[in-house]
């Protein structure tokens, strides 16, 4: 005997949504921190730049390179430029 598919209108006759009490996702706070941070403005817009041309939101390509520097333990490399010594005239 072939079972009769069960549609949305069988679904709600069935269980009564109306006594339901809405909660929060109790996971959603540990997969993001909101922070603020202060950037130039030349790299806002390089990122934006790049959600244009990706369809991504600027602040999530941030969070992928942020992410993909902390994975791969990349280590800043800075050197300062040597002061050149006064010249004895």
């Amino acid at each position: 005997m072939k079972k009769k598919a069960t549609g949305a209108k069988d679904m709600r006759s069935h269980y009564d949504f109306s006594k339901m009490k809405a909660r929060k996702n109790p996971y959603a706070k540990l997969l993001k921190q909101s922070v603020t941070i202060r950037l130039d403005r030349d790299t806002v817009e390089y990122f934006k730049t790049l959600a244009e041309q990706t369809g991504l939101p600027y602040q999530s390509l941030i969070n992928l390179y942020l992410r993909d520097c902390a994975v791969h333990r990349k280590r800043l490399s800075m050197r300062w430029a040597q002061p050149v010594p006064p010249t004895a005239a």
